[in-house]
């Protein structure tokens, strides 16, 4: 596929170092910097940094029975002022 693509200077730079480290053509250079940047990188691992959050404040083993009360009286007011 032809297409026609302006990089930025910096990223120019970046290209014909690796063509000549390597040996390799501009277009060679630039589907092997593309294809690096969409394989994974085995040296990253993210994590999601958890918080202990302590003790409940609430009991909340009957959360979803509440949360449906309290979605049902919506319904009711909401059916009540005719909307």
């Amino acid at each position: 596929m032809r297409t026609t693509v302006t990089l930025d200077p910096d990223v120019e730079q970046l290209l014909h170092e690796r063509m000549a480290a390597h040996g390799i053509s501009f277009k060679q250079a630039l589907n092997d910097a593309v294809r690096d940047s969409s394989t994974p990188r085995a040296d990253y691992v993210f994590e999601t940094p958890t918080f202990d959050l302590g003790e409940f404040k609430i009991d909340v083993t009957k959360a979803n029975q509440i949360a449906g009360e309290l979605e049902d009286e919506e319904i009711m007011r909401k059916w009540r002022e005719g909307k």
